[in-house]
């Protein structure tokens, strides 16, 4: 069982590496710490470096005069050890007697003052607490009974308890952190994917298969996405298949038919079955248009999406009709400029057929890019603001079927939208007219 689990790529084993790896971790940077530090504790007073110079100087203070030793002391004294020599041991006023010193643990005493000299020595925590001559000292009996001691006013090595503590608790956390990123970072990649993969196949049903990665249970999710991911495709592509050849069929009989109708000898009848013939006739190459867009798809480029905008304005404008613009003069965008073209003239065209004083604005947002069509015609009744985007829905009130159209336009919008990861929705206006508002992924 211990070796399934360490062979099997899971979501529990990445949970169980990273908190060992977090331990390794602590332990290592630790480690490192006081490698690099040196003794960060309250070393003894061998390991603390001072022995070597107190050998130094009380060879040659010993060497000395005995009424000479009180100035050779001054002078040996600095900042960082302060030397000062009594003929009784009593004098120094001690806290007790110190810890014994063997000159042997150290080369240089035993070097310089043999191995029988008495040396003592004591920590900050031997003195009272709270006294402020809670310092290393270390004491030196010279061959004639006098003694030497050697303090050094502030300790520079070696840290407090509580900062002790403070730094093994710092350590630790920016290990768990560190290795915490970078497993998150290794868990959360496949799932944005996976996220990332799922919102692309929602605005582009033939998006590719997502790579297989990730622990276990996510590749068993990414299994079962792609697997419901080519049903759909294929789900998808026999309907539109299905639909066209049916649409493309029809053609015939209707053709049929029309040829039938020159011989009717009924010319209102003729008239009312030739509008119908036409009427169907148009439905069915809007509908094959539909379907072919469905499966011809426009790849993506950059393009200048205010100067793709102006240039349908114009074209308008040549047949006298007046669109305002607002927006930035040049706009680099990636997407399919055909696409978005055929959308905007659809909005364009209702308006112009439905309404008056079309108008267009663009906004560029943090995060999306909007396109607004708006103009003051009479609107859209609320509860037909979705029904409108249905294949073949017509309105009867404002949006008469008379002045054209079959119902696809509003469709194959919003679908050619939806394909580069948008979203088309209508509104109406506070005073009259529509708002046809295009949001598109920023760049």
């Amino acid at each position: 069982m211990i070796r399934r689990f360490l062979r099997r790529d899971t979501l529990s084993r990445r949970i169980a590496l990273t908190i060992v790896a977090a331990m390794l971790a602590s332990l290592a940077l630790n480690a490192v710490f006081v490698q690099v530090a040196g003794i960060w504790a309250r070393p003894p007073i061998e390991r603390t470096g001072l022995l070597e110079q107190i050998a130094a100087t009380a060879r040659v203070i010993e060497a000395a005069p005995a009424s000479l030793r009180p100035q050779l002391a001054s002078a040996a004294s600095s900042p960082m050890l302060d030397v000062l020599w009594k003929a009784q041991r009593a004098d120094f006023k001690l806290p007790g007697d110190g810890s014994q010193i063997q000159a042997g643990r150290v080369p240089v005493l035993q070097q310089l003052l043999g191995d029988e000299r008495k040396i003592e020595g004591f920590s900050p925590g031997d003195w009272p607490a709270g006294s402020p001559r809670a310092h290393y000292v270390a004491m030196v009996q010279l061959v004639d009974g006098s003694w030497l001691s050697f303090t050094p006013p502030a300790r520079s090595w070696g840290l407090e308890i509580g900062t002790r503590i403070a730094v093994i608790i710092f350590l630790g956390l920016i290990a768990t952190l560190l290795v915490a990123w970078i497993a998150t970072r290794q868990l959360a990649n496949p799932l944005q994917r996976f996220a990332s993969a799922a919102r692309r196949f929602g605005g582009d049903l033939r998006a590719p298969p997502i790579k297989i990665e990730g622990p276990e249970e996510i590749r068993q999710a990414i299994i079962a996405f792609n697997v419901m991911q080519a049903q759909i495709q294929h789900f998808i592509g026999e309907r539109t298949h299905m639909l066209a050849a049916i649409s493309h069929d029809l053609r015939a009989p209707l053709t049929r038919m029309r040829l039938r109708s020159e011989f009717m000898e009924d010319l209102d009848h003729q008239q009312k079955l030739i509008r119908d013939i036409e009427e169907m006739q148009s439905m069915i190459n809007s509908a094959l248009t539909f379907f072919r867009e469905d499966t011809q798809r426009e790849q993506p480029t950059a393009f200048d999406l205010s100067e793709l905008l102006q240039t349908i304005i114009d074209d308008y404008r040549d047949q006298n009709i007046d669109i305002d613009f607002n927006g930035p003069a040049h706009l680099v965008y990636v997407g399919r400029p055909l696409g978005i073209k055929r959308v905007v003239v659809n909005l364009l065209e209702n308006a112009e057929k439905y309404a008056q004083r079309p108008r267009i604005d663009l906004m560029v947002g943090e995060e999306e890019i909007c396109i607004e069509v708006s103009d003051d015609g009479p609107g859209i009744p609320e509860d037909a603001l979705e029904r409108v985007f249905d294949p073949f829905f017509r309105l009867e009130g404002s949006r008469n079927r008379d002045t054209g159209g079959v119902g696809l336009g509003l469709s194959s919008a919003r679908a050619i939208v939806r394909e580069q990861g948008g979203e088309l929705t209508l509104s109406n206006r506070k005073g009259p007219g529509l708002v046809a508002r295009v949001e598109l992924p920023g760049r």
